[in-house]
């Protein structure tokens, strides 16, 4: 499956860098990448434009060691980053199903 869709990349332009400053748990989530054989969600907030390679900074409320916070990270970390999964390198996952805001995120990833 494409991480990054046409629908995803609309989304991304119509949510720019600090566009939901101040919506707390209730800012919406764009979309959410995950590690589907570990730990680890990303829940996409807001992107800035991308640059002359087409990588986006992102920013978003992170999840990992159960521990959840926000920050900024590039599209390209997500699209980039591999798994090893019994000697096999395989990558992050888009959540074609998440749909939500902060408040369903915490939900989600079971971090209050």
């Amino acid at each position: 499956m494409k991480m990054i869709t046409k629908d995803v990349e609309r989304l991304m332009d119509k949510n720019p860098l600090y566009s939901q400053d101040g919506k707390g748990d209730d800012a919406k989530v764009l979309f959410k990448v995950f590690n589907p054989y570990g730990d680890g969600s990303w829940y996409v907030l807001e992107a800035g434009a991308p640059d002359a390679s087409g990588d986006r900074e992102l920013f978003g409320w992170v999840v990992l060691h159960g521990d959840g916070e926000y920050g900024y990270f590039m599209l390209s970390d997500l699209t980039d980053t591999q798994v090893k999964v019994f000697g096999t390198r395989l990558p992050l996952e888009r959540d074609r199903w998440f749909k939500g805001t902060i408040a369903d995120a915490k939900v989600d990833a079971m971090v209050a």
